[in-house]
């Protein structure tokens, strides 16, 4: 009998993009996963987008609903006190809360391993986006008021890159500052053995995976913000967008899995672009509103 209890918290939180796009997204996701009997699911109540305009408080887009959704999300998390957690999303910033509880949990046996195109180490002087912060707070910087929610911040040494595009001045020297471990995406062509090798080397027992689906090559999945339809060529160059294929991305995650104890996930930024048009396409047809 399996005695580990996995709580699969469903957020469809879009403000910490500013995009309501990441709603439909999130909710592809869940539908998508393989089923499992003995998982908890959980919806995270989320504000939906409506046609308000979201407004920059004290540095950062929707500021208040951030934080309010943030809250609950946690207050979910202690509710059910799960062993592991898979979580869809939903902007990055979805996974601050159980990141969180996570490094609470395990402490100093748990390493998290960031699969992503950025870092999302910024604060409010560089951006104005939530999600752009996640990582930064759970290493106790970002935004104070945010970082303020992670009593316990995780270590640098124990966070690892996965698939980083071009990086900003500021992001390079944050990563450089810490000495957090990078691994890019021609290194991983090979198999997974940087990945693996950190995991060894630094005795993490536990392992929490973010991975932002912009990690993607958006030749190969259109499911992301890259991938828009109608983008010219010059707007897609422009662009820090991955160039990770599913095949890179599937060896990560099974060799982690049998090197470590997989006890989070997330996944994070879809944009089903076709669902989204058919989606619009039938709002506007008048027998759906008959």
């Amino acid at each position: 009998m399996n005695d580990t209890k996995t709580l699969r918290l469903m957020f469809p939180q879009w403000q910490g993009g500013g995009n309501p796009d990441y709603v439909l997204g999130a909710r592809l996701l869940a539908w998508l996963a393989p089923p499992a009997a003995h998982h908890l699911e959980v919806e995270v109540p989320v504000s939906l987008p409506n046609m308000e305009e979201l407004e920059i408080e004290n540095g950062i887009l929707a500021r208040a609903a951030l934080l309010r959704q943030l809250d609950a999300a946690r207050d979910i998390i202690d509710q059910h006190r799960p062993d592991k957690m898979i979580v869809f999303g939903g902007d990055c910033l979805m996974d601050q809360a159980p990141f969180s509880y996570l490094s609470e949990l395990y402490g100093d046996q748990l390493g998290v391993l960031w699969i992503d195109a950025h870092p999302d180490v910024a604060t409010p002087d560089d951006r104005d986006r939530g999600h752009t912060m996640v990582l930064g707070n759970l290493l106790g910087y970002g935004d104070a008021e945010f970082a303020a929610r992670v009593p316990s911040p995780l270590a640098p040494e124990r966070v690892m890159f996965v698939g980083l595009g071009r990086l900003s001045p500021q992001e390079a020297a944050f990563i450089a500052r810490h000495g957090i471990r990078t691994a890019a995406p021609d290194v991983l062509r090979a198999g997974a053995e940087p990945v693996t090798e950190w995991i060894q080397e630094t005795g993490i027992r536990h392992l929490a995976i973010h991975l932002d689906l912009d990690v993607f090559d958006p030749e190969l999945f259109g499911g992301v913000s890259f991938a828009k339809p109608g983008l010219d060529g010059d707007t897609r160059a422009s662009m820090r967008s991955g160039s990770m294929s599913f095949e890179q991305i599937a060896n990560i995650l099974s060799d982690v899995s049998k090197e470590t104890d997989v006890v989070g996930l997330g996944f994070a930024e879809h944009i089903p672009w076709d669902a989204i048009n058919l989606q619009n396409l039938m709002a506007g047809i008048p027998i759906f509103r008959a």
